[in-house]
């Protein structure tokens, strides 16, 4: 919601509604500085998830910062630069 900030839990949500989750991966565990590699979230996976967060947000993320965000907290911290403050 515009004002709120975008949080773990709001990610994980929408992570495992675009792209479901991995038996051997547990989201709810300290997940925030793990690679989506190791989270078993691929490219396709992290685009459909940024989609989402866009149309839900009404925000636009640059490709190339979506990209480079390797990790839960570094994709939330993207996500909330592009929120509008509260």
């Amino acid at each position: 919601m515009p004002g709120n900030p975008f949080t773990l839990d709001d990610l994980k949500t929408v992570l495992r509604q675009a792209a479901g989750t991995d038996e051997s991966v547990d989201l709810d565990g300290d997940i925030i500085d793990t690679s989506f590699d190791d989270l078993g979230y691929e490219s396709l996976a992290l685009l459909e998830t940024a989609g989402r967060i866009e149309r839900h947000h009404g925000i636009s993320l640059d490709e190339d910062a979506l990209g480079a965000a390797q990790t839960p907290r570094e994709l939330i911290d993207l996500v909330n630069t592009h929120l509008p403050a509260a």
